[in-house]
């Protein structure tokens, strides 16, 4: 290098005046790259994880609002409360007449009745769509009191609950919302709903006279009810098992023998299992069923309970129960069911 020679430049490249719009250009661009890179970079770094998440709102726990009566047909159950028509008659609990689940209740720690909750715990009160994701078993029980009425008595005597109970004439009275845990179903109670079905129930024969007393043949040919004193809800038409003889089936290895339900209640059960399959979408429209297509006739495994998902007996569930019997028609229950699910029921 000559003596002469300039000494060699250092960074940064930037001469010490700006001179000429050139230089400026320049160094605008340069102020632009650099104010980019300053918001491109942060992006870039790895994720720090999830800051504080915020509370959930709280849940509301008083009973679902229900519509003024003039704005209902009266076939309406509350699912989560949104009203869906059934085509059946319907009494809910806050109507004239009604058998109510939450009367007399402590809401902030209810006896009756307890509050679902999803996998993670949330209680899914209010929220419908989490309601369908925790909802897949339709539970069927006999009532073993003959009544409704009677059986609401009985529910609330022993601290139970259940959401539906149906009466000789098919009336559907509605005890609690579907969004509830009712207290029917011992460990499927957090995920299924339940209907109480008014029938004396089913009897080891030889072993009890409730039958005799509850039933009796007519002059018809044609077996019919005797309604107990206090019913005047039923009024006075002649109830009659769908079919008249007793009819005898082996249920958790015992033989019992009971009589079947009434049309009116068929006709209502096909209704109300039509619109909680399509509403509850997880609940199949099937029953458990043997290797060979036929009712499992006692408890369900235990594993296969737990991911089993449709309409039930509660004696599916528990090996001390044998409800709904074994005049329960379940092959011309889910036919019906089926039939209106496909005409958009």
């Amino acid at each position: 290098m000559s003596k002469d020679a300039p000494p060699p430049r250092t960074w940064p490249l930037v001469p010490r005046t700006i001179r000429g719009p050139r230089q400026w250009l320049l160094l605008m661009r340069l102020l632009v790259i650099g104010a980019v890179l300053i918001l491109i970079l942060p992006s870039c770094q790895p994720p720090q994880g999830p800051g504080p998440q915020p509370s959930p709102p709280p849940v509301s726990l008083a009973p679902p609002p229900v519509p003024p009566t003039y704005q209902r047909r009266g076939d309406e159950i509350s699912i989560a409360g949104w009203l869906f028509h059934t085509g059946a008659p319907v009494v809910l609990w806050s109507d004239p007449g009604g058998l109510n689940g939450y009367a007399g209740e402590n809401l902030a720690h209810p006896r009756k009745f307890g509050y679902r909750t999803d996998a993670a715990g949330h209680i899914v009160r209010g929220n419908l769509n989490a309601l369908r994701q925790v909802v897949d078993q339709f539970v069927l029980h006999y009532d073993g009191s003959g009544t409704s009425k009677r059986c609401f008595a009985a529910l609330v005597h022993r601290g139970l609950s259940v959401h539906f109970m149906l009466d000789l004439d098919g009336t559907i009275y509605q005890m609690l919302d579907v969004q509830e845990k009712a207290y029917d179903a011992t460990i499927a109670n957090n995920r299924s709903v339940g209907v109480e079905i008014a029938n004396i129930g089913a009897f080891e024969p030889g072993t009890s006279n409730k039958l005799g007393q509850w039933y009796y043949l007519a002059r018809d040919g044609h077996t019919y009810l005797r309604v107990p004193p206090g019913e005047e809800r039923l009024g006075n038409y002649a109830y009659k098992p769908m079919r008249d003889q007793p009819i005898q089936g082996v249920i958790q290895g015992r033989l019992l023998q009971q009589y079947d339900f009434t049309p009116q209640q068929y006709d209502s059960l096909i209704k109300l299992t039509a619109v909680l399959c399509t509403q509850l979408p997880r609940i199949r429209c099937d029953y458990p069923r043997d290797s060979l297509g036929r009712l499992y006739p006692a408890k369900l495994p235990n594993y296969y309970l737990a991911r089993y998902s449709g309409i039930l007996g509660h004696f599916h569930i528990q090996t001390d129960k044998t409800d709904p019997g074994p005049a329960m028609q379940w092959n011309y229950l889910i036919a019906g069911a089926r039939r209106l699910m496909a005409l958009g029921y």
